[in-house]
């Protein structure tokens, strides 16, 4: 069930913080109900934890099917219909999509009380597609969703026929390199402080290399909906909780033990590191080197392949989803 106590009181806090320059709705929803797909949502429901929980997610057939399923991974700051575009490439392509909101995220559960880890959330998405039938899909992931498509890879090589990593967070180990660790309730604070204006900027230099354009805005506005509404904290709280997952569980250090034929999709122009702001500014300079750790990834992952996008950052099939598409479709093909 989702979170209603003991953060009440925060929620209230965070919405008087938050509605200032919003464009969403203002009785948002930690939820995003107030939020569109414009698909259908299916629901999941599975007990993990010794508690009931429900993954959203999309489903999707195509006109001319090839018998074969995608399922997308989004990434921490994103939503299953972040990968729109991409879905409509790939049934046009003949593939079956699937794509879930993960537990903590958009319109899924989020429980107050949930240890999160990489392998919990891969066997949740094993889980499901189990349930659904479906047979050694493509695993593609977006950054923090490629962490877990990784973690997913390694966990089920034999249920996985191609995997794709789209800007995967952990491709180094930001503790290992010195980055301090910080507390679940410092990344709360530090969460509680969202605004519109700080998700827009940060989206603006780090996921579209400082460029911007006006259907990036729905994107914003889903986000800061989900901290506007009176439950928040809710939302925050989840974020905070996954914060010190993808801190603390990196998957750099196996990735030599996938075993399934992977391709690489980087925009070189992303700077993406988590807890960079903690580092020391000799350190925090030399972080978030895509062009340099995807290279290195793909010599360590045996018979990768990558494909770079110089001009584009952390998310190239939103900044150029036709040309991403192509090149995706083209190396599943």
């Amino acid at each position: 069930m989702p979170l209603r106590s003991p953060l009440r009181s925060a929620a209230a806090a965070a919405a008087m913080v938050l509605g200032c320059g919003l464009a969403a709705p203002a009785q948002a929803d930690p939820m995003l109900a107030d939020f569109s797909y414009g698909r259908p949502i299916q629901h999941f429901g599975f007990n993990s934890q010794n508690q009931t929980l429900d993954m959203a997610y999309i489903d999707v057939m195509p006109a001319k099917p090839n018998g074969r399923t995608a399922v997308l991974l989004h990434g921490k700051n994103f939503c299953a219909v972040t990968w729109d575009a991409t879905i409509k490439a790939l049934t046009g392509a003949g593939y079956r999509v699937i794509a879930p909101d993960q537990v903590g995220f958009c319109k899924s559960s989020k429980p107050e009380r949930y240890q999160y880890g990489l392998h919990t959330l891969a066997a949740n998405t094993h889980d499901l597609l189990t349930r659904l039938k479906i047979d050694k899909p493509v695993i593609v992931g977006h950054s923090m969703g490629g962490m877990l498509a990784m973690r997913y890879a390694l966990q089920y090589p034999a249920d996985v026929s191609k995997l794709v990593l789209v800007n995967p967070l952990g491709l180094e180990d930001w503790r290992a390199k010195g980055v301090p660790n910080t507390t679940v309730d410092r990344l709360y604070a530090s969460e509680l402080r969202t605004t519109r204006e700080s998700l827009k900027a940060y989206q603006q230099s780090t996921y579209y290399a400082g460029q911007w354009r006006a259907d990036y805005d729905r994107w914003v506005d889903m986000l800061a909906s989900m901290y506007a509404g009176q439950d928040g904290a809710i939302v925050a709280w989840s974020q905070a909780l996954t914060s010190d997952m993808v801190f603390n569980q990196p998957v750099i250090h196996e990735i030599q033990r996938i075993a399934v034929p992977t391709v690489l999709m980087i925009g070189e122009k992303d700077n993406t590191a988590i807890g960079k702001t903690r580092a020391d500014p000799v350190l925090r300079a030399t972080l978030g080197d895509y062009p340099k750790l995807a290279r290195a990834a793909a010599a360590r992952i045996p018979g990768a392949k990558l494909i770079t996008y110089p001009d584009y950052g952390h998310s190239p099939q939103v900044q150029d989803a036709k040309r991403f598409n192509a090149d995706l479709v083209k190396a599943l093909n």
